[in-house]
């Protein structure tokens, strides 16, 4: 790697995760109608409302000021986040609901993602602009399941 490029992220791999391929994780062979985002951590502690926190950026396994995660609602479908730790609200959307998603939004949490309660009081702080992505997702692509 060259001196001046940015260093990598890791990623929160969850490898226990259904592949298609025994030598590679879900993430990177996912099987047929496996959900968007398959593969990655979820943090099952980390709930508000019934929506649950998962990981892409693992931010335990070193500090970060952002990264990569996203949303699991109550029906089990996902919207992306691409966050970063700052004092000014920020909730943009970056792509639009699609049958596979509710969107990716980039959002600015208030805490540092360093516990999984300050996770909780972010996923809390961002889940009132959420929802109604959500609810407009269930209405145009969930066909009443």
């Amino acid at each position: 790697m060259a001196k001046d490029s940015p260093p990598g992220r890791l990623l929160a791999i969850d490898y226990t995760a259904k592949s298609t391929k025994k030598e590679v994780p879900g993430f990177l062979s996912k099987p047929p109608g496996a959900p968007v985002y398959h593969g990655f951590r979820i943090l099952t502690d980390v709930e508000v409302d019934g929506f649950l926190f998962g990981m892409i950026t693992d931010f335990e396994a070193g500090e970060s000021n952002e990264g990569d995660a996203f949303v699991v609602a109550p029906d089990n479908s996902r919207a992306g986040l691409v966050w970063s730790v700052g004092h000014e609200q920020n909730f943009t959307e970056i792509l639009p609901i699609a049958e596979d998603r509710w969107g990716v939004w980039l959002v600015s949490f208030p805490y540092p993602m360093t516990t999984h309660d300050h996770v909780r009081l972010n996923l809390r702080a961002i889940l009132p602009l959420l929802k109604p992505n959500w609810e407009r997702w269930k209405r145009t692509y969930s066909h009443g399941e």
